[in-house]
């Protein structure tokens, strides 16, 4: 039994990657059919893992056990509870509250983690001396890190026009910007090609057995 299942879920995930795969041909049913699957599955996964890590441990046990002493937890239930009425057409209005208060405060709290790790950090990265480091890597490196950081500020300073002896640092910064740019995409396409190259490799291997 252990053997059938085992080999079932072999072959179900060879259907469903090349289900996928297909997609490079043309957008057919086998496509979207997994497309469908995937989604479907994704949420029910993310349901039932908020139900038992997060609401039954953080809210209903702590409720259960000191309902005086948790009372606060009573507030995020209610905006919880608001939110699901979005399904009822006539009180869907009521979900616009915790919506709002959710998106205000997510973006209050992204805008400040950016702050800190963006601007601050490369402040502090760029207040420092290159020639305190003994090694020449270290020197060149850190110069580079300033000299990139203050063009590329500089290429969006729009108050005076770009020209003459201020065209320089600009096109510098375009520079730096274009190199951190490529730099990033390729860091996505490798993680891509390390996806692609994981499920070939358990279509060669697992399924097929092509090679060993």
């Amino acid at each position: 039994m252990a053997n059938f299942m085992t080999t079932f879920g072999i072959w179900l995930a060879a259907f469903f990657t090349l289900s996928i795969f297909s997609f490079l041909y043309k957008d057919n049913p086998f496509y979207k059919f997994a497309e469908q699957v995937f989604v479907g599955l994704s949420a029910s996964y993310w349901l039932v893992y908020t139900i038992y890590n997060i609401l039954i441990p953080n809210l209903f046990n702590k409720l259960g056990t000191d309902f005086r002493g948790n009372l606060i937890l009573l507030i995020p239930m209610i905006l919880g509870i608001l939110m699901l009425l979005r399904m009822v057409p006539k009180l869907q209005w009521l979900s616009r509250y915790p919506l709002a208060l959710m998106i205000g405060t997510s973006a209050a709290m992204s805008m400040l983690l950016s702050f800190k790790s963006d601007f601050l950090s490369q402040m502090a990265a760029t207040m420092v001396n290159p020639f305190s480091f003994s090694s020449p890597v270290d020197i060149v490196g850190t110069i580079l890190m300033i000299v990139g950081t203050l063009c590329g500020v500089f290429f969006f300073y729009f108050s005076k026009k770009q020209e003459g002896f201020f065209k320089v640092p600009s096109k510098i910064g375009i520079w730096f910007l274009m190199v951190s740019f490529g730099a990033s995409f390729g860091y996505t396409v490798m993680a891509r090609i390390s996806l692609l190259i994981g499920r070939l490799d358990f279509l060669l291997r697992d399924w097929l057995h092509i090679i060993k």
